[in-house]
Formats: structure tokens, sequence, C-alpha cells
């Protein structure tokens, strides 16, 4: 989508005037103030938000496709419900917030803050995550199958049940996250921090998992076995 002939700069906008704004098409927001507007419900398909401040903004229900969020501020917004195919979110701050149930196919998050956020029953076909933090972030039954992560922090994230079969991690973590019930068969696991993950407790769901030897080494040594070069 080309990007948007209108750039609203440095105002504060209530939901009256963003609602006027939607209804003449795709907008550009650049350094405005939005923070806890009820925007819940709108139509923003195409719409740009650059270094906006979305601090508890309702966006639940809205349309958002194609947007695109930069250098963002967005602590504990509300997205429940609302649709987010194709959007990209770049070096933006959305810490706890609400993506419950919100449509993310083919969303990209790419140096975000997400510690925190909610994303239980969000279906999120083909999302992108890129030196992501989600840590504390519930995803549980997320699908990473054949996804390749790169330097997302998942520590003490909520990832039940979640299909990361074939995934390749990268500079990423998934210490001290709930993994009950998630799958890692086949996955390159080499990249990415096991600390406190009960893997040999559920080795089924490792199968064909590949780690290095120093991360061998760490798992047999939560059994109590001490491993030694001969």
């Amino acid at each position: 989508m080309d990007q948007p002939s209108r750039t609203i700069e440095g105002q504060t906008l209530a939901r009256d005037a963003v609602a006027t704004l939607a209804g003449d098409g795709p907008a550009r927001l650049l350094d405005c103030d939005l923070e806890g507007a009820n925007l819940s419900r709108l139509d923003f398909t195409g719409w740009v938000f650059e270094r906006c401040r979305l601090g508890r903004t309702d966006f639940g229900g809205a349309m958002l496709e194609l947007t695109r969020w930069s250098q963002c501020r967005g602590g504990h917004a509300g997205f429940k419900g609302a649709r987010l195919e194709d959007a990209a979110f770049r070096s933006s701050d959305f810490n706890n917030g609400n993506f419950r149930s919100a449509v993310l196919s083919s969303v990209r998050f790419e140096d975000c803050k997400l510690t925190g956020a909610d994303f239980t029953d969000a279906r999120a076909l083909g999302l992108r995550l890129v030196r992501t933090l989600l840590v504390a972030a519930r995803l549980p039954g997320f699908d990473f199958r054949k996804e390749k992560l790169e330097g997302v922090d998942f520590s003490s994230a909520d990832l039940a049940n979640s299909d990361f079969r074939d995934a390749v991690f990268e500079q990423c973590s998934l210490r001290e996250a709930n993994i009950e019930g998630a799958r890692f068969e086949n996955a390159d696991l080499r990249g990415a921090d096991l600390g406190g993950l009960d893997i040999l407790g559920k080795p089924g769901r490792f199968r064909g998992a590949v780690v290095s030897a120093a991360q061998a080494e760490l798992i047999l040594s939560q059994t109590g076995i001490r491993v030694r070069a001969r």
C-alpha cells in the first residue's frame, strides 16, 4: 500500500477527532498523543503511526490491516479482537499489551518490547519475530513450526502447547518458560538459552532436536550427572 498522503503531526487526539480522520482514508500520525483514547472498532487500514504515545489506548476490534508502527510507546495498549493482518511493528514498546483474540496473520515485530503481553487465542499464522522481548508474555498454542526465530527472548513466557517443530533459534532465550505440551521435534536449539527447562522429562517432544555440547552438559547436570572429558 502507498504511503498515506496526509500527515498529522504533534497533536493530542481523542476519539472524535480520530474518527473524523478515519473517514477520509489512511493517515500518517507523527509524534501524536493518543494515550488512553478509546479507538475501538475504527478503520485504520493502511495507517502509519510514528513516535506516537499510545499508553492504554484501546484499539479493540479495530481494523488495522497493513498498518505501520515505528518507535511508538504503548504500554498496556489494547488490541483485543483487532485485525492486524500484514501489519509491521518496529522499535516499539507495547509492554503488557492485550492482543487477545487478535488476528496477527503475517505480522512482523522487529526490535520491539512485548514484555508481559497477552496473545491468548490470537490467530497468528506467519507471525515474524526479530530481536523482540517477550519476557513473561502469554503465547499458548502458537504455531512457530519451521520458523526462524532471531533474537527473541521468551524467558518466563507461557508457551504451553506451542509448536516449535523444525524451528531454528538464533540468539534466543527459553529460560524458565512454561513449555507444558509444547513440541520441539527436529528444532535447532543451539542458539537458545535452555536454562530451567525440563527437557529430559519430556523426551518425546524433543525427539530429533539439536543442541550443542555445552547445552547437553547443562541438561545432564540438572539430573546430577556430571560430564567429564576423557
